[in-house]
């Protein structure tokens, strides 16, 4: 099995380039990991919130697997290549989200809020964090925050032409997310000054709309050599049908004489 790292580092990237809506997203969680344990102990603090994003990466996996094989039980090329497009638009539409220039992206994570909403109390349970289960437990929970950077990562997921391939694009994403979510607990208030400058939240906006017009691009170009191979075996098709159809033809006329 072929491995397609350039969408393994497109992913990776679009996770690094993503971080300022990562720290926004989970930085309030961050913080509570981190107020629930004395500043002296940076040991503790450093286990909780690397159980907790571990539980986070895990969710990850478990949605691009199911997602995957949800789509690959359609089993229709055009869903497939569909999934391309969606994933390089939502890219585009996520680098307008961030730059505050277009907040379309909005009503797709209300969509995701319906099933939020029933899975977020279960997180209450686990506040005030005091244990690495909890954070573990907790990060796994929060996996399934309506996010449309996630939702940009799931479709580029889904493109994939394996579900280990599409695994390990979900995985680079969520590595990518993973020094800014580290830093959200351990630095949050410096870093939240930082992503609130509108230069900064601008500068990473751009980088992800680029990647999201150059994921369009290869949609297009992939769309384009698919269809010269359907129609290179349909004309493949239809001269061994004529050539068949002359052989017979021969045939009949040699018996006849």
């Amino acid at each position: 099995m072929m491995f397609d790292w350039s969408a393994i580092l497109v992913a990776f990237s679009v996770g690094i380039l993503g971080g300022a809506h990562c720290i926004g997203m989970c930085g309030g969680i961050m913080g509570a990991l981190t107020m629930a344990v004395s500043a002296d102990n940076y040991r503790q603090r450093l286990m909780l919130i690397t159980a907790y994003n571990i539980g986070r990466i895990i969710s990850y996996l478990v949605i691009a697997g199911l997602f995957y094989w949800l789509i690959n039980h359609l089993q229709q090329y055009f869903a497939l290549q569909f999934m391309r497009y969606v994933a390089g638009l939502l890219l585009i539409m996520m680098g307008l989200y961030l730059a505050n220039w277009w907040r379309g992206l909005v009503y797709l994570e209300k969509i995701g809020g319906y099933l939020w909403r029933i899975i977020q109390p279960l997180s209450r349970s686990l506040l005030p964090v005091k244990s690495i289960p909890q954070a573990f437990l907790l990060g796994g929970i929060w996996g399934w925050l309506p996010c449309g950077l996630i939702y940009s990562a799931l479709a580029y997921s889904t493109a994939a032409d394996s579900i280990i391939q599409s695994l390990f694009i979900m995985l680079a994403f969520a590595l990518g997310t993973l020094p800014a979510v580290l830093a959200s607990g351990l630095l949050a208030e410096r870093l939240m000054s930082l992503v609130k400058k509108a230069r900064v939240r601008q500068g990473f906006a751009v980088l992800i709309i680029a990647f999201g017009a150059w994921t369009l691009y290869n949609a297009s170009l992939h769309s384009g050599h698919q269809q010269h191979g359907v129609s290179h075996d349909h004309s493949h098709h239809h001269v061994e049908d004529h050539q068949d159809h002359q052989d017979h033809q021969d045939h009949q006329d040699h018996l006849h004489h």
